[in-house]
Formats: structure tokens, C-alpha cells, sequence
């Protein structure tokens, strides 16, 4: 007897496993606890712009504006990034989420809200059918099925202002461990007439709004929101790392996006790596009710494919997390001095640091 296929959680990683489980013909039902999923918005919806084309998702509808630069300051030190293309796209996660969900609707896929599925009914559920735990930071399913904890949480705090930004093309990140321990804090602009606050935290330095803050006093930007009205406004918790385990065959479960701790260590970002996980979780899925494969092919193609650029991503975070405001601005001169805003500008790829290496050592060889 075929297996069912299960997918808890209807954000982007749930959503793009499930259609891409559907278009095999398989049939899909996917739960999740909210009435309305992706609302309330939580977090920020900035994204590069080469992992959302290898996404196949038409996001034009949720596209606010798009970004070619980036100025990064510690201290009295700013290294200001700029490209002469567009790099990265703020998104509305909500309407994303909307675009997912009709897409995955169209493929056939069953959507059932306002249904959460206790750790019981879970444990009866698998054992006959296939589980994709796409629940979020803290997943009700990757608890239930014990497949290990998450090496760490970063809290943010993120609040839109209807104000319109000096800059619309670049984004503001500043680093300081004084104010921002274990993240950074950023001004985005999200649109024309809208601008993003929002700053992030590690988990065992308190509380995301506190530091949200003492941001806008340090820095002057309380000036410049001033008499804004609040737009919307949203703490989050993200989490850092993969977890011990994200395919248990004993089980037939999988795990999916921040689930599966499938973002970002030097950003918090999750939107391409954990949809990524989601499409190949799918595909594990299909060729294991196809073929018979192993439903663990997913995870060993997963750290295969992105091994070193999380790696990279995690000794970026360990660098700025390790370093005082005084030291970081150290560090940002000696970069503007090697000319790293004008390599980045040309070579850059948020998700990909291995990318940017490579690009960078094929110019110098042609160059040469």
C-alpha cells in the first residue's frame, strides 16, 4: 500500500516540498496550526537575487524593491558595497507565502489550516505514513522524533515605518556586540515610502526588543523615524545550525527549512537554503515512494551541497561575534584599504561565499 505523505507546516520549506511531491503525482496534505499561514509577518523578507531565481517561484506580486548596495558600519568605520545590478529583493513574506500556497493549490496539494497536530497523533502517523516537519524554529515534530537540538537561536525585532528612505537602493548594516550580541542590527529600505528597522540577538543575550531600542537611541535613528506611523511591527526566533539529524528513515521523517535549522548563520536569512531544503525533500520523498530509495538520501545531498557554504557563513558569524565594536572597525578599514567593497560589489553572492572566491580567482586568471 502506498504511503501518505504528510507535510507539517505551510511555510516556503512546507509549501515547496509538498508541490514538488504533487507534480509527481503522489498525493499531499499539508497542516498547519494558523488560520491564515505567513501572517502576522515576523520577519524580514530580504533575499539575493540568484537564490530566488533558482527557486522557480513567481514572486513578482510580493517584490517591494530591490537593493545594489550595502553600507556596513562599526564604530566610525563604514565599508560601503556597491553593484551595478540589483543583488537582492525585499519580499512581502506574507503575500510570498500567499504566492507558495496557490501554487502548491494548483499542483493538487490538500491545505488544512487551523490544525495542529499533537506529538501523539504524529507518532500514529508515522507509523504508516511519511512526515515532512516544516514547523518552524521550535518544530513540535523534530521534538517528537528526538532529531537533535539546534546549536542556537537568534531573537529579532524587526518594525516598518511608513517613511520615506534617503536611500532606496541600500541597505544599513551595523555591527556592534554592545547592542546587537550574536547578529547585527539593519535600516532597509522596503519600499518608497517604507522603511524597515529591525535588529537581532543571540537567545542568551536577552530580550530582542530591549536591544530594538537601545539601536534607534545609539545610533540617531529614533530622528529618523520620527512622527512615522508603525506599519507593522514583529519579534521572531531563528535558528543557527542543522540539527543532529533531518531525515530519520526508522520514522519516515523529514525535516524542512527552519526546522531542520536550514539558514543563514551570518545573516539569520532562511528563505533560499530552507526552500531548497524543502524541493529536495520532496524529491527524496518521491523517489523513495517511486523508486524505493532511501528517505536519508535527502540529508546526505543536502550537507553534500551546501557543506562549505554554511561552514563559511558560520566562521563569518564567529568572526563578528568574537570582536568589539573598536576591533570591527579595525577590521572594516583594513577591508576598505583591500579594496573588499569594490571585490564584493563585482563578486558577491549572499547564500554562496564559495561563489564569490571562485568568481574572484577565475577574473584574477583571466587578468592575468
Amino acid at each position: 500500500m502506498q504511503r501518505k505523505v504528510n507535510v507539517v507546516g505551510a511555510g516556503n520549506a512546507g509549501l515547496m516540498a509538498a508541490k514538488t511531491i504533487a507534480r509527481y503525482g503522489i498525493d499531499v496534505t499539508i497542516y498547519d496550526q494558523k488560520q491564515k499561514p505567513g501572517y502576522p509577518i515576523r520577519a524580514s523578507g530580504i533575499v539575493s537575487a540568484n537564490g530566488l531565481s533558482r527557486l522557480g517561484v513567481n514572486c513578482s506580486k510580493a517584490l517591494t524593491n530591490s537593493l545594489s548596495g550595502a553600507r556596513i558600519h562599526a564604530g566610525n568605520s563604514v565599508l560601503e558595497v556597491k553593484a551595478k545590478a540589483p543583488v537582492a529583493k525585499v519580499l512581502d513574506r506574507g503575500i510570498l507565502n500567499e504566492i507558495c500556497m496557490d501554487e502548491a493549490a494548483s499542483e493538487g496539494v490538500s491545505i488544512i489550516t487551523g490544525r495542529k497536530l499533537s506529538a501523539s497523533e504524529l507518532m500514529a502517523i508515522s507509523k504508516n505514513d511519511i512526515i515532512i516537519g516544516a514547523d518552524g524554529a521550535v518544530s513540535e515534530v523534530a521534538t517528537t522524533f528526538r532529531m537533535g537540538a539546534v546549536k542556537r537561536y537568534v531573537l529579532t525585532y524587526r518594525v516598518e515605518y511608513n517613511t520615506e528612505p534617503q536611500d532606496t537602493e541600500s541597505v544599513d548594516i551595523y555591527l556592534d556586540n554592545s547592542i546587537s550580541p550574536g547578529l547585527f542590527s539593519w535600516v532597509c529600505p522596503n519600499g518608497k515610502d517604507v522603511l524597515e528597522v529591525g535588529v537581532g540577538v543571540s537567545s542568551l543575550h536577552g530580550n530582542s526588543k530591549r536591544a530594538f531600542d537601545r539601536f534607534i537611541s545609539h545610533y540617531g535613528i529614533t530622528e529618523i523615524i520620527s512622527g512615522a506611523k508603525i506599519i507593522s511591527e514583529g519579534a521572531s526566533i531563528i535558528p543557527i545550525g542543522l540539527r543532529q539529524k533531518i531525515a530519520d528513515d526508522k520514522n519516515h521523517v523529514l525535516l524542512a527549512g527552519d526546522a531542520a535549522g536550514q539558514t543563514k548563520a551570518s545573516t539569520g536569512g532562511g528563505i533560499v537554503f530552507g526552500s531548497q531544503g524543502g524541493i529536495m525533500a520532496g524529491e527524496a520523498v518521491a523517489d523513495h515512494m517511486i523508486h524505493g530509495s532511501r528517505l536519508s538520501s535527502y540529508e546526505s545531498r543536502f550537507r553534500r551541497k551546501n557543506r562549505m557554504d554554511l561552514a563559511m557563513h558560520s566562521m563569518i558569524s564567529r568572526a563578528y561575534r568574537s570582536l568589539s565594536e573598536r576591533e570591527m572597525g579595525m577590521v572594516i578599514r583594513m577591508l576598505n584599504k583591500a579594496g573588499a567593497g569594490r571585490i564584493l560589489g563585482d563578486y558577491g553572492d549572499m547564500d554562496r561565499p564559495t561563489e564569490i572566491i571562485k568568481r574572484f580567482i577565475l577574473r584574477r586568471k583571466i587578468v592575468a
